[in-house]
């Protein structure tokens, strides 16, 4: 007879100020470096049985984080234009605009109100110069658009639960693993949003491609879809998952932490229906512990 595995586990991340979070969170749960918030709730509890074949047991892909629009200073990807400021010179960090109402100029110059460092508020100076300056006039930029649609809306890491988790009770050695997220579009999309500057408008797509799954020794799982909730009086119960799925499970007793990336392809395209190249996303969930023991064998 196996030991009783455990309560199924959601691990989010939200918006909420770390406080917050820390009076949420599981002490059994631990999030990435820098993120603010890892909210933990319960599911019943699961019994996942005997090992079998099937289901999804492949590595993660390596997915990329987007870059920037093609104007950048300092580090960090800023506007082309700005309403205030005017358009932004990549050569020199500075915006420029012409000033209005103009000054008296040397024959064959205009004056420029020149913002620096990347646009900083700070000293602003007026200059005359012979020309418009590099990107002086210059169209929006359509990729730069859809960064800032998709500024506008929140891509988050799916609510991710497991059987068995280690506050009900431990697995046992070469037992499957049950992975699912809550398949919710504010979790996997799609999510929709626009951006217009000077006459051009933007739309874009947000929905999740895939999530890859760390078992917590080395292996990861990537599955496809959100996965089916395990249901220990269901159909399949003590057997594998049919769509996600750990289904050869771990190789010796340990307690292992599970973590999950969850990986975003984001389409756009302007108005006149001209597609760019996908823009790559992801978000990394906390990791949560599952422990796994030993079967034991009683003879007489």
């Amino acid at each position: 007879m196996f030991v009783g595995v455990g309560l199924a586990l959601l691990v989010v991340i939200g918006a909420t100020l770390p406080a917050a979070a820390a009076r949420r969170a599981d002490p059994g749960v631990e999030c990435p470096p820098g993120q603010p918030d890892c909210n933990v709730w319960d599911d019943e509890p699961g019994t996942p049985g005997g090992p079998g074949g099937g289901g999804d047991n492949g590595g993660g892909d390596s997915g990329g984080g987007g870059g920037g629009g093609v104007c950048q200073w300092g580090g960090r990807t800023i506007p082309c234009y700005d309403d205030v400021l005017g358009w932004f010179n990549n050569g020199d960090g500075c915006y420029y605009k012409l000033a209005v109402p103009q000054p008296p100029a040397p024959e064959g110059q205009q004056w420029y109100v020149q913002t620096c460092n990347g646009g900083d508020l700070g000293a602003q100076d007026t200059v005359p110069l012979d020309g418009p300056p590099a990107g002086f006039g210059a169209p929006p930029d359509p990729e730069e658009l859809a960064r800032r649609a998709l500024a506008s809306i929140k891509l988050l890491p799916a609510r991710l639960r497991v059987a068995p988790r280690k506050d009900i009770g431990p697995g046992l050695v070469g037992l499957p693993v049950w992975m699912w997220a809550t398949p919710s579009p504010s979790y996997f999309g799609p999510l929709r949003a626009s951006a217009s500057d000077r006459g051009l408008t933007v739309s874009i797509e947000a929905k999740v491609d895939r999530i890859v799954w760390s078992m917590g020794n080395g292996d990861t799982v990537t599955c496809t879809k959100a996965g089916t909730p395990y249901d220990p009086k269901g159909k399949r119960a003590g057997k594998t998952s049919p769509d996600c799925g750990y289904d050869s499970g771990y190789r010796k007793a340990d307690t292992y932490r599970v973590g999950a990336t969850t990986y975003w392809t984001v389409r756009w395209w302007t108005g006149d229906g001209d597609e760019g190249d996908p823009i790559a996303q992801t978000r990394t969930s906390g990791t949560v512990p599952v422990q796994i023991k030993e079967l034991q064998v009683v003879t007489r």
